[in-house]
């Protein structure tokens, strides 16, 4: 795939750019190695007043760098003007907890028969981050902001469709004060990670992505013997039970499965809803998904944008004609327009069975599979008949049943009565096929340092 911006309401070209050569990339990462060595000293009082200072440029430009992202990829002017402040919120919840989130942990001098003993939590080094497109600059900055605050140095291979916000976040922290070198882009093509995954001064990685794109990336840092954390793809199950609030929960089921035009891991996009509920809800949300505006990006009315890749459309459509061949019914939308673009309405699939791709298989774009359920055990077992486990959703004001649901659901996050977001507050990260290690919070943070053992006689 070529680096370049292709506006996917039209398909043009915008934009194109070479990738790095050998020679660029040696120069990067013996920038990348200088950086560390300067930045791992500096105190966390300097470092939170850089990001503070890259807080105070996200929200000076937010609305250039949203309209960037929009023609980039597609999402909507107002989801990216959204995310760009989540970002800069990102940046200043590092900058005032970093420290306490890797401070010294003493021990119990007497336990170990020391005079002294704790843990520190020190940085590696040099961290490849190999990013998605769909939200081109959260995904980035939640990776960014505490491994910087870690002291440690970030080296971006962005999506090859949204060069221009990966060549944003670099100047954002260089002008945000952060010694040079601290966090690159480098334009490279995916056959060039290896490389540079394998160096010896590239200390680990950490990637959100596909299963593919993350086995591959996984298999050379473990021959590497180099640390990892993966975020990669979700099937979220959305469940409704008799006591939820059905009208609400349909409400929130168009959100959690179309906001970013439908292209998002933890989006919601199984809807498992008792029977005794679902016709309701049923209505309900074919409704409101029929209702939905797609169109321009750029103009507030639009809901719904383009998808962000013409070999995405594609696979929609592929996923939802198998579905259709072997029995299931489109209750709303299942037709892309005859237009120039990636475009794909709002979809709800109802009758899925297990020889249909869309049972097993994610699908990245407003698309909605409808199962219904007799009890709370066939809820659970549709949930969790998948190789994903990244996010849940839950819908029962039955304490008892919430506390099954939290316990059951085979998942890094379940959300009860909401739809699954990110949260910097929160650890983020999935199990099984969705992934392994957290982003965000603490656990976020300690991921990429040395987390050394102190002892004093």
């Amino acid at each position: 795939m070529a680096i370049a911006t292709i506006d996917p309401t039209d398909g043009r070209v915008l934009k194109t750019y070479d990738p790095l050569t050998d020679a660029d990339i040696e120069t990067s990462l013996a920038r990348a190695a200088t950086a560390f060595e300067t930045l791992r000293r500096t105190t966390f009082e300097q470092r939170a007043t850089w990001l503070r200072a890259a807080a105070d440029i996200l929200d000076a430009e937010r609305d250039e760098i949203a309209r960037v992202m929009t023609v980039e990829m597609g999402k909507t002017l107002t989801a990216a003007k959204a995310e760009t402040a989540k970002c800069a919120t990102a940046c200043r919840f590092y900058a005032k907890h970093a420290e306490q989130f890797l401070a010294d942990e003493p021990i119990d001098p007497a336990l170990v028969k020391a005079r002294q003993a704790y843990v520190r939590y020190q940085p590696l080094g040099p961290v490849l981050a190999v990013m998605p497109w769909n939200f081109p600059l959260w995904q980035a900055m939640r990776f960014a902001a505490p491994a910087l605050m870690a002291g440690n140095v970030g080296l971006l291979k962005h999506a090859s469709n949204v060069p221009q916000t990966a060549l944003f976040m670099e100047d954002l922290f260089r002008r945000a004060g952060f010694p040079e070198g601290s966090f690159q882009t480098l334009l490279i093509g995916s056959a060039q990670v290896e490389a540079v995954l394998k160096d010896k001064r590239v200390t680990a990685a950490t990637l959100t992505g596909s299963e593919g794109a993350g086995k591959a990336v996984a298999a050379i840092a473990g021959r590497e013997l180099k640390k990892t954390v993966l975020e990669l793809g979700g099937s979220d199950p959305f469940v409704v039970m008799p006591s939820a609030d059905v009208q609400k929960a349909a409400e929130v089921a168009v959100t959690a499965r179309c906001q970013n035009n439908g292209q998002s891991c933890i989006a919601a996009k199984r809807f498992i809803v008792h029977t005794d509920v679902y016709d309701a809800f049923a209505t309900a949300f074919v409704e409101r998904m029929a209702a939905l505006v797609v169109g321009d990006p750029m103009d507030e009315k639009t809901d719904v944008g383009p998808l962000a890749t013409e070999q995405g459309r594609r696979d929609v459509e592929e996923l939802v004609a198998d579905a259709k061949a072997h029995g299931a019914t489109v209750l709303t939308g299942g037709q892309a327009p005859d237009q120039p673009g990636w475009w794909y309405p709002p979809t709800v699939v109802a009758g899925l069975t297990k020889d249909m791709r869309m049972y097993d298989e994610e699908v990245f774009g407003p698309v909605a599979g409808l199962y219904r359920v007799n009890s709370y055990e066939e809820a659970i077992e549709v949930a969790n008949s998948t190789d994903f486990g990244l996010g849940s959703n839950a819908w029962t004001t039955d304490p008892a049943e919430q506390e099954r649901f939290v316990t059951d659901l085979e998942a890094g996050a379940v959300f009860v009565n909401g739809m699954v977001t990110s949260y910097p507050e929160l650890p983020f990260g999935g199990i099984k096929t969705s992934g392994y290690g957290r982003e965000l919070s603490h656990q976020g943070i300690r991921e990429f340092c040395n987390v050394k053992t102190i002892w004093m006689a």
